[in-house]
């Protein structure tokens, strides 16, 4: 069928939105309302907790906390983690602040502190999960009309519902990350290529950058898009390639003066934010500027060798000044972990990693942004908005790339598949319509509006795998974008109730404990579980290991090395049975046997799911 044909029957198509749900809030408010109304009803009745399940939302949380206990605007060190010195965290200040005035509105309308924190953890997610549906319907719009935001806005609450990172408590970063990223590349394909449009485009790609340096990749691609269409276009161009580059070094350079100290200037951290990726960005942003405003006459042959001699430049750069940090990117998780058969934290694995750990929800991560690229190349190749989908699918592709060397980059492709395919869908839904009695349209769209959501993927998965009655569990459904960590005991505020009544001391705990230790008791911790934004902690983590797995002289001698006046010991912990298993002579392996050194001493005897606390005799 050609693209005439397609057109014209599609015009015959009569079913179109009408009365308040034409126009966009009305729309809006119904699609969030319904949605937020599905995440209360599902969290809610079962809810044990304020605070998400991951130990990024637990860290924040802390974070919070110390701000608003008097902490620095600057300093961003967990003083109870790790090492003397303690740990700094790559949380942005800038998504503290807001929650943080949460906290402290709902406080002055006489909530009690935990009330007031348990208010402002539930209405921040849902808050988020609003302009995620916002941003994706604005899309939607600009690639399709009305039919299009209709369709942007099904699909982003779908994914809002199903994902644990829009449910209440769920307070790290990733959520934020994926609105402003959304948002980023709806804006970019403004159709009036409005200079105001790229402006507040460039200023989202620095506020992505500062809340987490991992973005960095897609900025770069989506700064090249736009850099490539000025080439092309030239003057046309100038202005929203002009705005977008201000923006951008103007936006980035504001945000390294709001979060970081002017002590920290020198500092290069490849996990936070740092003035070694301003250097970067900064002058990249403002060569677009000089360029767009000093060389527009210049032929496109010679506009698009300034673009590519601008970017070899960077890329030059960033090879010189941190060849560390991208190499991050391809780092392969602790040989030590492989070696006791668990597995690396779910967001760094690899494509392969994951087939082989659970295949039955590797569908929910990389089905959907190939099928988006897929897409745009169709629509590339049939001269159908050209530029948006060459856009969008450089930044999926760039996404979906990543995602095949560290697991947490899915979600960004997935989401910024929600907009090519919203395309796809409402033009197959008007072709059904202006064809009804065409069988193929319809199974054409039903299958498109299918296959665009991550977690039917992961439903087909998991029932060819292991049954329906798999799928049928919150869990199940939510892996599909933000996959639960490993249930077990010793965990919460029970688990930790005997350390919480003794006096504050450095502890040697199970990773999966620490970060509840660290809540509900003022002790410290070596290292606490999953890959923590910003921060190193491998110095403690290979403490932790090496105590487990040593004898027992050499464990009691690592332990007061590090100054640990307390072991926290788990007996059902994945890594400590893991440890005994294959060190046998472990002194893991001989507190799970009764062997209790004599320079141990058990605290208490622990409830069954506690704890087993053991004080460590000093030399």
């Amino acid at each position: 069928m050609t693209r005439s044909t397609f057109a014209a029957l599609a015009a015959r198509a009569t079913v179109t939105p009408s009365g308040p749900f034409a126009r966009f809030l009305p729309a809006l408010a119904a699609y969030a309302s319904l949605t937020i109304a599905g995440i209360l009803l599902l969290a809610l009745p079962g809810a044990g907790d304020h605070v998400g399940p991951l130990s990024g939302d637990t860290l924040r949380l802390l974070q919070l906390r110390d701000l608003l206990a008097g902490q620095g605007w600057f300093d961003l060190t967990q003083y109870r983690l790790g090492p003397e010195g303690g740990t700094i965290i790559g949380l942005s200040r800038l998504v503290d602040l807001p929650i943080a005035g949460l906290i402290r509105l709902f406080a002055v309308f006489g909530q009690p502190p935990l009330a007031a924190e348990a208010l402002a953890l539930t209405v921040w997610p849902l808050t988020i999960a609003t302009l995620f549906i916002a941003a994706a319907g604005f899309g939607g719009r600009q690639l399709a009309g009305m039919i299009g935001m209709h369709v942007a806005f099904g699909l982003a609450s779908l994914y809002a519902f199903t994902s644990l990172r829009f449910y209440p408590g769920a307070i790290d970063q990733a959520s934020v990350q994926m609105l402003v990223l959304l948002a980023l590349a709806g804006l970019l394909i403004e159709r009036r290529r409005s200079a105001a449009a790229h402006g507040m485009a460039g200023v989202l790609a620095a506020l992505l950058l500062a809340i987490g340096p991992e973005t960095a990749p897609l900025v770069a691609a989506a700064s090249l898009g736009v850099a490539l269409q000025w080439a092309w276009h030239g003057q046309a161009f100038g202005r929203a390639a002009r705005a977008f580059g201000l923006g951008l070094a103007l936006a980035v350079t504001a945000a390294l003066v709001a979060t970081v100290p002017p002590a920290g200037y020198g500092q290069l951290r490849c996990g936070g934010f740092s003035l070694g990726l301003v250097a970067l960005v900064a002058p990249g942003g403002a060569g677009l500027f000089l360029a767009t405003r000093l060389a527009g006459s210049l032929s496109r042959s010679l506009r698009l060798q300034l673009v590519g001699a601008l970017g070899l430049a960077l890329a030059a750069a960033a090879l010189l000044l941190a060849p560390h940090c991208l190499a991050g990117l391809f780092s392969s998780p602790d040989p030590l972990l492989g070696d006791l058969g668990l597995a690396e934290p779910v967001e760094t694995r690899s494509i392969l990693a994951q087939i082989r750990l659970a295949p039955e929800v590797a569908g929910g991560f990389y089905a959907v942004g190939l099928f988006a690229i897929a897409v745009c190349v169709f629509r590339i190749r049939d001269r159908q908005q050209v530029e948006a989908h060459l856009l969008l699918g450089a930044l999926i592709l760039a996404g979906w790339l990543l995602s095949l060397l560290q697991l947490r980059y899915a979600s960004f492709a997935n989401v910024l598949s929600i907009l090519p395919l919203s395309f796809l869908i409402a033009d197959l839904r008007r072709l059904s319509q202006a064809e009804p009695e065409n069988i193929n349209a319809g199974f054409a769209y039903t299958i498109a509006a299918l296959a665009a959501v991550p977690v039917v993927w992961v439903f087909l998965g998991t029932v060819s795998q292991k049954g329906i009655g798999r799928f049928i569990t919150v869990s199940a459904m939510t892996r599909a974008t933000a996959p639960l960590p490993p249930a077990g005991a010793c965990r919460g505020a029970s688990g930790t109730a005997l350390l919480a009544r003794l006096p504050s001391r450095m502890v040697a705990a199970p990773p999966e404990s620490g970060a509840d230790i660290l809540r509900f008791t003022r002790h410290r911790v070596l290292a606490v579980a999953g890959p923590v934004p910003g921060a190193d902690q491998a110095d403690g983590r290979q403490t932790l290991l090496q105590i487990g797995l040593s004898p027992e002289r050499q464990a009691l001698d690592l332990l007061r090395g590090a100054n640990v006046a307390l072991l926290a010991f788990c007996p059902t912990d994945e890594e400590t049975v893991a440890i005994a298993r294959t060190h046998p002579d472990g002194l893991y392996a001989g507190l799970l046997k009764g062997n209790v050194p004599d320079d141990l001493r058990l605290v208490a005897p622990p409830k069954p799911g506690d704890l087993a606390i053991y004080a460590v005799r000093p030399r």
